[in-house]
């Protein structure tokens, strides 16, 4: 069984909220970098720089990283990661850093994000935003702008669709036929 979560105005909202907490949390956007995780965070983290540069009218950076290689789990699964462009053309140094991606699951994913992120500079600060908390943490990560909260199963499937990649704007949640579930 699927059901929606979230439909394209529900995300085209949480984006237009996060971007005001943002800027309300960091005071401006004048330090703000925002940098998405490859594959969705940075589609994500294009509109809200695109909202934010609307509200405040200036230009955030954004940027594109790739965490295959820091990834905990790059020696365990059993097929073969896909790779993307890590692009990150500003300095991270001294700067309020958003991390962005699509789902928050166990936090694996943000830990490797932010050892990966550390190869280019030491922030002053870095803050995560998420389209889609699901639960079922495994590291002390939590994100400080949500979407929206998506209680789920561990067997569940939750699936972002961002229409610069999928053609439509959608968040999904499908019970899993093999009970594992996944991000």
């Amino acid at each position: 069984m699927t059901a929606t979560a979230m439909a394209p105005d529900d995300i085209r909202r949480a984006l237009t909220r996060i971007a005001h907490e943002v800027i309300e949390r960091d005071k401006g956007a004048d330090d703000v970098v925002l940098v998405g995780i490859a594959d969705r965070g940075d589609d994500l983290a294009r509109r809200l720089a695109a909202e934010i540069s609307r509200i405040e009218g200036a230009e955030v950076p954004v940027g594109v990283l790739d965490i295959t290689f820091y990834r905990d789990d790059i020696g365990l699964r059993a097929e073969a990661p896909e790779v993307h462009e890590t692009r990150i053309d500003f300095d991270v140094s001294g700067k309020i850093v958003v991390l962005v991606d699509d789902v928050l699951y166990t936090g694996r994913t943000i830990r490797s994000a932010m050892d990966a992120l550390m190869d280019f500079g030491r922030p002053r600060k870095i803050q995560l935003a998420v389209l889609v908390d699901r639960g079922h943490r495994e590291l002390p990560i939590r994100a400080d702008f949500v979407g929206k909260n998506v209680p789920t199963s561990r067997a569940d499937n939750v699936r972002v669709q961002v229409r610069e990649v999928d053609g439509a704007d959608a968040v999904t949640v499908r019970r899993s036929d093999d009970g594992q579930g996944d991000a």
